[in-house]
């Protein structure tokens, strides 16, 4: 699919730019082919060296991330990469949380199959690692939930060493902290007392494993 798309005729083919470019992030554009629609993540234009280096890295992790799991219901689909500086995913029909205000009323059960979504997830070695951006959860007009950009991502065949499987399993939790948090900010009522001791309880060693884990983070958010 999208097999005629090249980074030149893109401009062409395009129906929209959902965000501009900056020095350090991608364009997204949205296009559609023969009355499918898609997601373009393009760092074509960036600077030449930008692009070359950090805009390959990241659209590989991130294809790598969609061909882990894509296979599983909530993650979009992989259509393809280009030239290794853009990637072409499956448009979600939907709102984004970061779209739908305080008050609103979810679909039954919507938050515990996002968590069995990232339990499956999970359970092919990836971390999510940025689900606390609510941008990233899309509550799809089928009523699912959907996780969306996977450029912060991180697996954990890449974490074996003792010090860094410390810090895959924070990740880890971090995933399951997100979903606490969206559900303080949307339905408080719905978060259990262990949610919220767990959520609001932090020791020590902790403490400074998240310390590591934002640097990371950080660094990871800046650019993707």
């Amino acid at each position: 699919m999208f097999e005629s798309l090249t980074l030149s005729n893109l401009p062409e083919k395009q129906c929209g730019i959902l965000r501009e470019m900056s020095s350090t992030r991608p364009r997204i554009w949205l296009l559609q082919e023969n009355g499918v629609n898609a997601i373009v993540k393009d760092f074509s234009s960036n600077r030449r060296v930008y692009r070359n280096t950090v805009g390959r890295f990241l659209i590989w992790r991130e294809a790598k991330a969609y061909r882990k799991i894509q296979h599983i219901q909530g993650v979009p689909s992989l259509y393809r990469a280009i030239d290794g500086l853009a990637m072409v995913t499956e448009y979600i029909p939907g709102k984004d949380l970061g779209q739908i205000k305080r008050g609103a009323i979810f679909p039954d059960n919507f938050f515990d199959r996002l968590k069995n979504l990232v339990d499956r997830i999970h359970a092919e070695g990836v971390a999510h690692c940025d689900l606390k951006r609510k941008a990233n959860v899309i509550l799809g007009d089928d009523n699912l939930p959907y996780i969306i950009d996977w450029g912060a991502s991180i697996f954990s065949d890449e974490f074996r060493l003792p010090l860094m499987n410390l810090i895959y399993r924070r990740f880890i939790v971090d995933d399951y902290m997100a979903i606490i948090k969206i559900k303080l900010h949307y339905v408080p009522n719905q978060v259990t007392e262990r949610e919220r001791l767990r959520y609001f309880r932090r020791s020590p060693v902790e403490r400074a494993i998240r310390h590591i884990r934002d640097i990371l983070r950080n660094t990871l958010q800046k650019i993707v």
